[in-house]
């Protein structure tokens, strides 16, 4: 019997990691994704999906508060802090959200008057 089930892979570098590399899960589920990073002075996390040769933002995190994009069905956890985990959780699975799906990590560069 063949069963229909979502493939997450993930990408790493070597100052930002992500965890598990690769994970499979039945549709309706959810999947939780690391991402911590070693450097100094960044305080942001963005989190990407790549399916085919598109990309999309699902959102980020500003050192310790979550941003998701707007109709994305995502929850964003933890700390964006250098030596920190944040984590990705994606809810409701579907067969479409096979993906690539990595984060980048950033420092923050608004600025006040």
């Amino acid at each position: 019997m063949m069963r229909n089930v979502c493939r997450i892979s993930l990408l790493s570098s070597l100052r930002v990691q992500q965890t598990p590399a690769e994970m499979h899960r039945l549709p309706g589920s959810s999947a939780n994704l690391s991402c911590s990073h070693s450097i100094q002075g960044y305080d942001k996390i963005l989190w990407y999906r790549q399916q085919g040769d598109g990309m999309q933002l699902l959102g980020y995190m500003n050192v310790m508060f979550g941003y998701p994009e707007p109709g994305v069905n995502v929850n964003i956890t933890g700390s964006a802090q250098q030596g920190q985990t944040c984590t990705l959780t994606i809810q409701d699975l579907s067969l479409s959200s096979s993906a690539v799906y990595f984060c980048a990590a950033s420092y923050h560069s608004a600025t006040s008057n």
